[in-house]
């Protein structure tokens, strides 16, 4: 059996993020201890003062939170997140960088700095994440078990 790489199999992983997806947000790059993602802000995006929604500015900053404390080959789920909104933004794209300051055997602390298009901040993001020993492989090998069991139950109830 072959072995991938692990910044590959963590791309594959945060590809199936569908809360991440669906508002826009996308992986740019990733490596050890490091993530920047992207969201092109719409009027979806926008609250009821038009300006960006604190959720969406919260996704892409998760995401990249996300991503960083994956970026070693073994799950790492949320224990603890924070944010504060330094200005808002309106339009135009906002770019997460996560950076990883500290790691354990057992937790990532990441900063995640939000910028928008002029290089303004627009928030910080704090995050610690429990890292669990499973390999993010297994998550890989769960999903395609998932998806090839619903299509084997699909086609028995044709």
């Amino acid at each position: 059996m072959r072995r991938e790489d692990p910044l590959s199999v963590v791309r594959r992983v945060m590809s199936g993020d569908r809360w991440a997806a669906a508002a826009g947000a996308r992986l740019v790059e990733v490596r050890p201890g490091y993530a920047r993602t992207t969201m092109r802000l719409k009027d979806v995006h926008l609250n009821g003062v038009e300006v960006a929604q604190g959720g969406a500015v919260f996704t892409l900053a998760d995401y990249a939170f996300a991503a960083c404390s994956n970026s070693h080959g073994t799950v790492a789920v949320a224990l603890d997140t924070s944010i504060t909104f330094a200005r808002a933004a309106v339009r135009g794209v906002l770019t997460a960088e996560a950076v990883e300051e500290s790691r354990t055997r057992r937790t990532s602390v990441c900063t995640v700095r939000v910028t928008d298009d002029e290089g303004n901040l627009v928030a910080i993001f704090r995050g610690t994440a429990f890292r669990k020993e499973d390999p993010l492989a297994a998550v890989l090998a769960a999903r395609r078990a998932r998806r090839s069991g619903q299509r084997r139950q699909a086609g028995r109830s044709r």
